[in-house]
């Protein structure tokens, strides 16, 4: 991550894709999910550079791939409005860069927080998706043990944060990605899924296609939850990409 941008006053890393020789081009913000362990914050997004070169170059997008507060080198704690106030910090930041239209790509929590942002930001053009969780009632079940883990993974690093831990808590309990799905229609949705993702089931995706009513959507035979990484999933993404690009050309 070589490139810096602004959220609420935080310093944020950040790499930036530039297509060839486009005088203007379609934009895109790339993000990663939560962290696990054994691959902490320090990790997050390492390879999703490598993919935002390749739709900038091939592809002709301008894409910024972030790393969410508290990942990477990003100032900064983990808060669920925190996170999707970066997304559309990002938006904004490539918006002002000059692309033509912004879309979000997203992956594991980060695609439900693409969709949280695109519900609330009618200029989202549109929103790919990968291994999306709908259900965050764990976490806003028991927040106290979400905190705990995200301090052991890196995404909470200051030890008084948060300030006020009822209002950090209470902001899990009003993510319902079924109904910002709902608000995106009728905009494009993409939807990928692994068949053998053993941290969020096939059914969420299932959800998801069902309440937006157009959605595109792929279950990956033998695939596992980190879509990122197979190349069926990312072959799927690009083409999917590329006819939203075509059909911006002909509007």
């Amino acid at each position: 991550m070589d490139y810096w941008f602004e959220s609420s006053g935080l310093r944020l890393s950040a790499h930036l894709a530039e297509p060839p020789g486009a005088l203007s081009a379609p934009g895109l913000v790339l993000c990663h999910g939560f962290p696990v362990r054994g691959r902490e914050s320090a990790a997050s997004g390492k390879s999703f550079p490598e993919l935002a070169d390749r739709i900038a170059s091939e592809m002709g997008w301008l894409v910024l791939t972030i790393n969410f507060r508290g990942c990477g080198r990003s100032e900064g704690n983990f808060s669920m409005h925190g996170w999707r106030d970066d997304i559309a910090a990002a938006a904004s930041h490539v918006a002002d860069l000059g692309a033509t239209s912004v879309w979000l790509v997203g992956f594991g929590t980060g695609a439900s927080l693409c969709l949280a942002e695109a519900a609330r930001n009618p200029s989202i053009a549109g929103v790919a998706a990968s291994s999306t969780p709908v259900d965050f009632s764990e976490w806003a079940g028991n927040p106290r043990r979400l905190l705990l883990h995200a301090r052991e993974v890196g995404v909470v690093r200051d030890p008084n944060f948060p300030a006020n831990f009822s209002e950090w808590a209470a902001e899990l309990k009003q993510f319902d990605p079924a109904e910002f799905v709902r608000r995106l229609t009728p905009r494009p949705l993409l939807l990928l899924h692994g068949e053998l993702d053993d941290l969020v089931p096939t059914i969420d995706t299932r959800l998801l296609a069902e309440e937006h009513g157009s959605a595109e959507m792929h279950i990956i035979g033998g695939a596992g939850h980190e879509l990122r990484h197979d190349p069926r999933a990312v072959a799927i993404l690009l083409g999917w990409l590329a006819r939203q690009h075509d059909a911006a050309l002909l509007a």
